[in-house]
């Protein structure tokens, strides 16, 4: 019988969760965005709106992030719905928004849903999954706003400031 699938930040939160939610649930941890700006070039592309260019961040000698996404694409193909718990912010909306787009099986469809809680209680947990919500656009776009203006003025603007005032910007 398939199971829900719930995917936090952090695999300590995952093991307390798990507990609190019982056998239908597998809780799975993403350990963080799974996907970022290109750490080459500027990744967002000026003439489109500044619209970024996001891509599955690379694997590094701290993390193998292919193999989260592959295994949590896996779970997520057998689960009967997808609950997105990362953190209550605009960072963990980002990150639910990514994990929607690159994880949520699309063909058949399967439910997802968000799901916040600002502490890690059984009760806490137990009324966000009564209440689930969507993904708050809003604050998606609020950290993409973050995200390329931070690209913009660290590839931008820092160069031309360090040529100006001369020495380093830190």
């Amino acid at each position: 019988m398939p199971k829900n699938l719930v995917i936090v930040e952090s695999p300590a939160k995952a093991k307390t969760i798990n507990k609190y939610l019982g056998n239908d649930f597998i809780v799975k941890a993403s350990i963080g965005h799974i996907k970022d700006l290109p750490s080459k070039g500027l990744g967002v592309d000026i003439q489109n709106n500044f619209a970024p260019d996001y891509e599955i961040i690379p694997d590094s000698k701290k993390r193998n992030n292919r193999k989260i996404v592959s295994d949590l694409k896996k779970t997520a193909k057998e689960a009967s719905a997808i609950y997105l718990a990362a953190d209550p912010d605009r960072e963990g909306e980002a990150i639910c928004q990514h994990l929607a787009e690159e994880i949520v099986p699309k063909h058949p469809p399967t439910p997802a849903y968000r799901v916040m809680f600002n502490e890690i209680t059984k009760r806490a947990v137990q009324e966000a999954f009564e209440h689930p919500k969507q993904i708050d656009e809003n604050l998606v776009d609020a950290q993409q706003a973050r995200r390329v203006l931070d690209r913009l003025v660290g590839y931008k603007v820092s160069p031309l400031l360090c040529r100006t005032i001369g020495g380093r910007l830190s």
